[in-house]
């Protein structure tokens, strides 16, 4: 998820936002199908280099430059199936990039409210 939305000179990156906390949120407010789209999109994500930068080693051991060209090719890759996989896994980090004060704030957007906590899984 870091690779996908990463720091730049003028936004933080998603690990800067509590990306940790809100997987833990999210793993438990989330449905059982949705959260295993969300693992088989990673896991698609750090496997499929082979069809994006020819190079067969997960995402996680290419160099950062490599890295960012496989984040930008796979979500657009012909294979629909693995590019809304890889997509659900942007989706879902940026509920958590896009909720960040800092980020709003860059955007020209009030802070969030506190969440109430007021939603529960049936």
């Amino acid at each position: 998820m870091v690779t996908l939305y990463p720091r730049t000179e003028a936004f933080p990156g998603l690990e800067d936002t509590g990306i940790d906390e809100f997987l833990v949120r999210f793993r438990r407010e989330s449905t059982f199908l949705i959260y295993v789209g969300v693992l088989l999109g990673t896991f698609l994500f750090h496997w499929s280099t082979l069809l994006t930068v020819y190079i067969p080693l997960p995402a996680f051991m290419l160099p950062a430059g490599l890295r960012e060209k496989h984040a930008s090719r796979v979500l657009g890759s012909r294979i629909y199936l693995l590019r809304q996989a890889v997509f659900l896994v942007k989706l879902v980090a940026g509920m958590c990039w896009g909720a960040d004060a800092r980020v709003r704030e860059k955007l020209g957007l009030p802070p969030q409210p506190a969440d109430p906590g007021t939603w529960r899984q049936s």
